[in-house]
């Protein structure tokens, strides 16, 4: 059972969809954080890079999840735009051992939060910094610090310390994450009665 299984069944939440963004600069470990959340039987056993973007859906007993896995080369980014309005979470990925990209990171984030589709949603964005196995890698802590995460007000956010080659801290991520959309649901349904 994948990890999205999982999410979908603590969420009990019955065939809702869900569209998740996966966002961050190239080569930070999106499309491997993708790889480990999909069931066993359906993971990549080699992982290229992600030109443009992919698609990636998943069922469950009670959610189907569509995860748009979005190219980080600068020359793709401008897509992003193109799926705030319709996404319901976003999970950003940082490679924490990149720290020369660090500020092209927090411009990216900055751009993201801004753009008129997302500035007023209320919106969970889950934070990944991954590659924490790697020698130099920064803390979650220090990323946080260097991406002013603290200066979010107006969405929930968490991050994670994340290996994504051996599924490390995507757990954690999920857990907060199925949390935050099981509330959104719940509060949608609340207004609508």
């Amino acid at each position: 059972m994948g990890l999205l299984d999982k999410l979908s069944g603590w969420l009990g939440l019955r065939k809702k969809e869900v569209n998740v963004l996966c966002l961050g600069l190239d080569n930070s470990g999106k499309t491997t954080i993708i790889n480990q959340l999909k069931p066993s039987n359906t993971q990549a056993q080699e992982i290229v890079p992600t030109i443009g973007f992919n698609i990636e859906k998943f069922k469950s007993s009670s959610l189907s999840f569509t995860v748009f896995d979005m190219s980080g080369q600068s020359r793709y980014r401008n897509l992003w735009e193109h799926y705030y309005k319709e996404s319901h979470a976003i999970i950003f990925v940082i490679d924490s051992g990149d720290k020369l990209r660090m500020v092209v990171a927090k411009e990216e984030l900055d751009t993201l939060l801004n753009h008129e589709d997302i500035r007023c949603k209320k919106i969970p964005v889950l934070f990944f910094a991954n590659k924490i196995d790697l020698r130099d890698a920064m803390s979650s802590v220090k990323v946080s610090q260097m991406l002013c995460l603290e200066n979010i007000k107006d969405k929930p956010w968490h991050i994670c310390a994340s290996n994504a080659i051996k599924g490390e801290g995507l757990q954690e991520g999920l857990d907060w994450l199925q949390e935050q959309i099981g509330q959104a649901y719940q509060n949608n349904e609340q207004m609508n009665d």
